[in-house]
């Protein structure tokens, strides 16, 4: 039973999830037409929630396809992605019997499989030990074992662009050498950092290039996510007006996360009609709660840096950063400095460059914060 209907983290049901019938529909009929996908959006706009879902309906429809997901974000080299890729993918394609795990060690040999029991329902778990410098042997192998299952299987490997990150070299070419071999599986590439994707995918030289059917991810639209908004306060017996969830809406940009986040913690308090001196209160209240937080993230950047951060979460979005209008307005003197500052920040990712060319502070909440500086 969901005590909140207004999700901030995971995936329950159909009936928990806003919209995005035609990515949904884009998504699954790519998968199930042998199209491999690449999925972009800034993070916590929902691409999780989104593959899950269509993830959700693929295998209530099919139960013989098999879906798996896979965060790549914290790996840091080619090994610690084979281990993750193996954890999720070995041993979940057949039954535990005599024949199944003969089958599985007969193809996984450069690494030492193990069988363990949960303890607690007693289920088999297979661990893998990778062994160094096997790491691309190990990995020839997953993608065999993938291959010889003839099991139909759906993989998507969020934030993607972390391979590029790897000390190994031509790691995307091996990627890719391995996955155009293994026609009984389809591959979702989500990934949060448009440029690093965008030359993955698109740059003539790069392995990956026109491999893949594109997808952005764009905010849902505001009717939408009112209506799916005010029938969950509905059904609890509240009142969402839409001038208060407009307000909200329009503050956040649209972010999804962001707003599911207000969204939650609003459901949360014992009234019966909410309004929009509510959502204030309860914004500056999360901005509180962030605001060591948000002072840390200041001083890991320079003086000239924040201060441009400072600018852009005040204009709230900027098209022409070089702007004279913009740099006389908020005291930025040598265009240069503010071109590297803007290079830096956007490298560590604290602002983003949405469709329009626009550019914003990438948190919403610490953007909020940032303006009353």
């Amino acid at each position: 039973m969901i005590s909140n209907p207004f999700l901030i983290s995971g995936y329950h049901s159909p009936d928990y999830f806003c919209d995005r019938e035609e990515e949904s529909k884009k998504i699954i009929s790519a998968l199930n037409n042998d199209r491999n996908l690449t999925l972009i959006s800034p993070r916590r706009m929902g691409k999780t929630g989104l593959i899950q879902h269509c993830f959700h309906l693929i295998q209530s429809d099919d139960k013989e396809i098999y879906c798996f997901y896979l965060d790549i974000f914290s790996t840091q080299n080619l090994r610690d992605f084979v281990d993750l890729f193996a954890k999720t993918i070995i041993g979940k394609l057949e039954h535990f019997s005599e024949s199944g795990l003969k089958r599985l060690f007969s193809v996984i040999k450069s690494c030492r499989p193990s069988i363990s029991f949960d303890p607690i329902n007693g289920t088999p778990i297979i661990s893998l030990d990778i062994i160094p410098q096997q790491e691309e042997n190990s990995l020839q192998e997953i993608f065999s074992y993938l291959k010889e299952s003839g099991k139909r299987c759906y993989i998507a490997m969020d934030e993607f662009q972390q391979i590029v990150e790897y000390p190994e070299q031509g790691v995307e070419g091996l990627l890719r050498s391995y996955l155009q071999f293994t026609s009984n599986v389809k591959f979702i590439f989500s990934g949060s950092k448009k440029h690093l994707m965008d030359e993955m995918f698109s740059s003539t030289n790069r392995p990956f290039y026109q491999s893949t059917q594109k997808i952005g991810l764009r905010e849902i639209s505001q009717n939408s996510y009112f209506t799916f908004a005010e029938n969950h306060f509905a059904k609890a017996g509240k009142a969402l007006p839409i001038e208060v969830f407009e307000f909200l809406y329009n503050k956040m940009f649209g972010h999804t996360w962001y707003i599911q986040y207000v969204l939650n913690q609003l459901y949360s308090i014992d009234q019966s009609i909410y309004t929009i001196s509510d959502v204030i209160s309860l914004i500056n209240s999360i901005l509180e709660e962030e605001n060591a937080t948000y002072k840390t993230y200041c001083e890991m950047i320079t003086k000239g840096q924040l201060k441009v951060l400072i600018a852009i979460a005040k204009e709230k979005k900027v098209k022409s950063l070089y702007d004279h209008q913009f740099l006389k307005k908020h005291n930025l003197t040598a265009v240069s400095s503010v071109k590297l500052a803007i290079q830096s920040l956007y490298d560590k990712t604290l602002i983003l460059k949405d469709e329009e060319d626009c550019y914003s502070v990438y948190d919403r909440f610490f953007s909020l914060w940032l303006e009353k500086s």
